[in-house]
């Protein structure tokens, strides 16, 4: 790249991202099309297989990855596990382990080597809870008892993977990445254990003395936990993105004696640094990486992406839609197996990963990619309009009580 395309590109990530919600918000009188959408085709059209205007290099290659980790870390915080606890994870549990059974059967199918098949098997297994987070709290789901359901349905189907593909791509013995995984445990129980002990009276004054200068006490601390724990899951080999997601159940728990106002402004500022900045770089560079060229260059490869969109939502979708509580209407039935069957970050994951060990073909993955964005595209636009339609944004209310979401 050369010296004067880097800070073209430095300009054009963030107006690509202003450019979303603009985009999003002129169309929302005809039809809702989520803002990730729009950073995504963005990316996509100011990258180098379309315009050429942007280019990936180490630093906004850094920025992406920071991006993702905020992205996990805020699906981490969003999600009370006290809440979801019982009927919905086990639920989601049981859907995952059949995806699993369905999927590596059909890895086994189109992959003659066993390794490569259970890799196939896994991307279609995933989960993209970092993708319709954003989508859901924007529509108004979040705090109602489906919005329970599908964050439930999207953390196993997000971190379930994770563990498998730590377990199959460490290269180590089963009892060596048993003891990874162990120790990893213990790690996150100690953070735990850590967060839940009571506050000491000068962290919660200068807490509430910081919240509104320079010292940041609350934002610095939470921080401090992301990056704890992203080095911890990096340092025992295992994926950022695990890390990133426990480091916001933690977080969620440090600040669990917080009062509310000063939670609510603590969140406000996490998701800004979040949502206003660094996720949404993630998705314009995901859409700048995109290699397009490779999926428009072979007809065949081109006609695999609605195989494989179809398989997300045969695999991941369907068996998340019939172990749904028994109570749940059918329209809600669907919208669930449209949500579950939304993947993209995991889908990139592993698809790099195994074109650079040589198992996968660039085309192969291309079109993988190409199904899971989407997905990403279409299944949650879908899921809104099965629904009838958005409910009120959750801004809209603020003179209400937040209100947490409710267990099926």
């Amino acid at each position: 790249m050369s010296a004067a395309a880097q800070p073209l590109t430095l300009i054009l990530i963030p107006a690509a991202a202003v450019a979303a919600p603009l985009l999003a918000d002129r169309l929302l009188r005809w039809i809702a099309v989520p803002t990730v959408v729009f950073e995504i085709v963005l990316g996509v059209l100011i990258g180098p297989d379309v315009l050429g205007w942007a280019h990936v290099d180490g630093l906004v290659d850094a920025l992406s990855q920071f991006g993702l980790a905020m992205l996990m870390f805020l699906a981490g915080y969003e999600i009370d596990f006290a809440k979801l606890r019982g009927g919905p994870l086990k639920r989601a549990g049981t859907a995952w382990l059949v995806s699993v059974a369905v999927g590596l059967g059909v890895g086994a199918l189109v992959n003659r080597d066993p390794l490569d098949g259970a890799f196939a098997g896994l991307v279609l297994t995933t989960t993209a809870l970092g993708t319709i987070l954003p989508i859901l709290r924007d529509s108004g789901e979040l705090p109602t008892p489906f919005g329970s359901l599908v964050m439930a349905t999207g953390a196993v189907g997000e971190f379930g993977p994770i563990i498998a593909i730590a377990a199959l791509l460490s290269g180590n013995s089963p009892a060596r990445t048993a003891v990874i995984l162990g120790a990893f445990a213990v790690i996150t129980a100690l953070a735990v254990f850590g967060a839940r002990r009571p506050r000491p009276t000068w962290a919660t004054r200068l807490i509430e003395r910081t919240l509104r200068t320079s010292g940041q006490f609350a934002i610095r601390a939470v921080i401090l936990v992301l990056a704890a724990m992203v080095a911890a899951a990096l340092w025992l080999d295992l994926d950022m993105l695990l890390g990133a997601f426990v480091a916001g159940i933690v977080s969620r728990l440090l600040l669990a004696g917080v009062r509310q106002a000063e939670e609510e402004v603590i969140e406000a500022k996490l998701e800004g640094i979040g949502f206003g900045f660094l996720v949404p770089v993630f998705f314009v560079v995901s859409g700048m990486n995109f290699d397009l060229d490779a999926l428009l260059d072979d007809p065949g490869t081109l006609l695999l992406v609605p195989v494989f969109l179809l398989l997300f939502l045969a695999v991941r979708g369907l068996p998340a839609a019939l172990l749904a509580p028994a109570g749940l209407g059918l329209r809600d039935r669907a919208a669930l197996a449209l949500y579950g069957a939304t993947a993209l970050p995991l889908v990139v994951v592993i698809t790099t990963i195994e074109v650079d060990a040589g198992h996968l073909p660039s085309s192969t993955a291309a079109a993988l990619v190409g199904a899971g964005m989407l997905s990403v595209l279409v299944f949650p636009l879908a899921a809104h309009r099965v629904r009838g339609g958005a409910r009120p944004p959750v801004a809209a209310d603020a003179d209400q009580p937040r209100v947490r979401a409710e267990s099926w």
